[in-house]
């Protein structure tokens, strides 16, 4: 059986958190303020989303992915791919998978 190795690609990603909030707006263009509420979601106890919060649920946000809608979990890792698409990722398959590209700039 051939084994293949992932070509490397630079990705751009935001790490969904309440202080990277407007960041995610921009990159993804989600989760814009309405009326002063916001567009995401919460994520209830049994994993589905809510508009609005229950008794300290978690922080999610929907993206639109080529699958259909995916729900990104507070701390999740939003990813623009190599043709544009969105999706989410989870910390430690984001950490196993990627690491940071640094610029002159960013010395």
């Amino acid at each position: 059986m051939a084994k293949y190795r992932k070509k490397p690609v630079e990705i751009e990603a935001v790490q969904l958190r309440w202080d990277t909030w407007n960041e995610i707006c921009e990159f993804a263009d989600v989760g814009y303020l309405t009326d002063g509420k916001s567009e995401g979601c919460y994520i209830l106890k049994d994993g589905t989303p809510s508009p609005t919060p229950i008794d300290n649920d978690e922080m999610g946000l929907q993206i639109p992915t080529l699958e259909g809608i995916m729900i990104a979990r507070e701390l999740d890792y939003i990813i623009r791919g190599v043709k544009g698409e969105l999706y989410p990722c989870k910390p430690d398959i984001f950490e196993m998978t990627y690491e940071k590209v640094y610029n002159e700039d960013d010395c």
